[in-house]
Formats: C-alpha cells, structure tokens, sequence
C-alpha cells in the first residue's frame, strides 16, 4: 500500500484500498486501516488530513448529456506558460479532454474540441463559464463565434452563473486534483512535456484512480462514447415554412419591422430566424434551434 501511495501521493485510505481490491485477490486492510499506516509511515500532512471538507453533488443521469469545460490557471514552464484545457463528463467525472495549449484563444479551444469530438463524438451540452473565449463580458449577449460553431454542431451551451464556481464544480474539483497530483509535483520543460504528463496522468485518472463521488468506481466504468459523430462539414441551418429569415449586419444589429435588435457582433453576417412567441406581437430570435434574441412590437418604434 506504501507503494501505491508513493506513486499517487494525493490518494487517500479509501482510493488506495479500492485500487488494491482491483489489483490482488487477498483480504485488503480497512481504509481506516490503510490511513493509519500512512500517517504511521509519515506519508500523510496533518494540515492536508485537517482541510478535507465533503461536498454536496449534482450530476446528469447519462454520459455526454453535459460535458463542463474551462482552462485551468495557466502557470510557468522553462519556456513560455502552459494554459491546460480541461473538459468534463457530469456523469461519469471523465475526463474527455486534457489538453496543453499555449494560449486561450478561441482558435485553440476550436482545434483541441474537434480532434476530442472526433474521438468521442458530440455531447448535448457544454457548461463553461462566462470568460474568453467562450463567454463575453455583456451578459445580455454572451455568444462568441467559438459558441455559435458549437450551436451549429447541434451542441447547446449553457454559461455559468458569474462569479460562482460551483455552477462547473465538477471541472473545478478535477483542476484541484491535476494541481495536486501533477502540476504542483514537478517542473516542465516546454508544452511537448507538459503534454505527455498530461496524457498518462489522463489514463490513470479515468482508469485506475478511484473516483469517491462514484463509491470508488473509475470513471471508465461509467463513460461512453457519444453516439452523436462530429460532423466534418456542417450544412446551412435549414429554419423550414414559417420562419422570417433575416442576416445580421457587420455590427451584430438586425432590423425587424422598423425594430433594430442587437445580438452582438459573433452574429455578424450570419443568418437568424424569427417565430411568433406566445404573446400577441411578439417574436423570438432563433438561431439555428437556439432563442438568442427577442421583438416587442407592442411598443412604439424609436
């Protein structure tokens, strides 16, 4: 157990017990037990031991029904910083995507999703925060280009509630434990490095380390790949018979019956669609399946 310990010096009594119970075939100490030994062979901080706080969990019925998403804080490298990527499966906690970027731009997120979905297909949702790229500082139109490509890909996206990081706990937990056991544990060279360590940490993490949210079961045993494949050309969003089609100008503005409506400059030239809503004169702004606007034409036009 000593072992075990040594080559995942985060793990706790219960996580080095279940990995145990996987690997032989004998009667395995409690995790009480197992704690014990720890603190008896100095293995364990008491102010590590002493902090440990449980956690109240929420989580989708089945995997790829939401996938969470965020960069965990960028820190130094020999050369340069490393920006990790990481997304997540509520369901299951695993770890779809761990990725070594060298910045935070949307391009980089848009590269590092596709070569995920093409490996494990589309989810139904993304949650991000309301950061770049993927969220805008307005809150009143918080699309970016990079979320409307994933509305394109019929994938729907929900931003957290601003300054509360507990709406993404999930990826929030799991940036607790890549720091833990291999950020804070070593240094890198460059992104190549960083990138290795990420991956083989990846597997461990979704196939050998316990998870406690799943009663020490590993991820693995809860995921699936979707069976939505990524689209490699995505076809113009046909609206159907009764949508009122208009594109959106250069500044992110549309024009409807006299009624300038602003949806923000990722719209820009893109074509939207509006359906009466349930109110007399009243109309929803759709793209693609998404409302992301509305028009009240009970008030008077400026």
């Amino acid at each position: 157990m000593l072992g075990v310990r040594d080559a995942h010096p985060a793990w706790g009594g219960r996580k080095i017990r279940r990995r145990l119970q996987d690997l032989e075939h004998q009667p395995v100490p409690s995790a009480s037990t197992i704690t014990a030994i720890l603190h008896r062979h100095g293995r364990v901080a008491a102010a590590a031991s002493a902090g440990h706080k449980p956690f109240e969990r929420f989580e989708r019925a089945t995997p790829n029904e939401l996938w969470q998403m965020d960069y965990k804080g960028h820190f130094a490298m020999r050369t340069g910083r490393c920006h990790p990527l990481t997304v997540i499966d509520d369901h299951s906690r695993y770890a779809v995507g761990l990725r070594a970027c060298g910045d935070e731009r949307a391009g980089t997120v848009k590269a590092e999703l596709t070569a995920i979905f093409r490996r494990y297909g589309l989810p139904e949702r993304m949650l991000m925060d309301n950061g770049s790229p993927w969220g805008a500082s307005d809150a009143g139109h918080r699309h970016t280009w990079l979320s409307l490509w994933l509305l394109e890909l019929g994938v729907a996206v929900s931003h957290g509630r601003p300054f509360h990081p507990q709406t993404q706990g999930k990826d929030e937990r799991f940036h607790r434990t890549l720091m833990a056991e291999v950020i804070s544990r070593r240094a890198f060279a460059d992104l190549g490095e960083c990138q290795c360590r990420f991956d083989a940490w990846r597997v461990v993490y979704n196939t050998q380390r316990p998870h406690q949210a799943l009663d020490l079961a590993i991820p693995a045993a809860y995921y699936r790949p979707s069976p939505r494949a990524f689209p490699e050309t995505v076809e113009p969003f046909d609206y159907g018979p009764g949508a009122i089609v208009r594109r959106v100008d250069g500044g992110g503005w549309l024009s409807f019956k006299n009624r300038p409506v602003k949806l923000g400059r990722a719209f820009a030239h893109r074509r939207v669609a509006l359906r009466p809503a349930d109110r007399e004169g009243c109309f929803d702004v759709l793209f693609c399946t998404h409302a992301v606007g509305a028009v009240d034409l009970r008030w008077a036009a400026p």
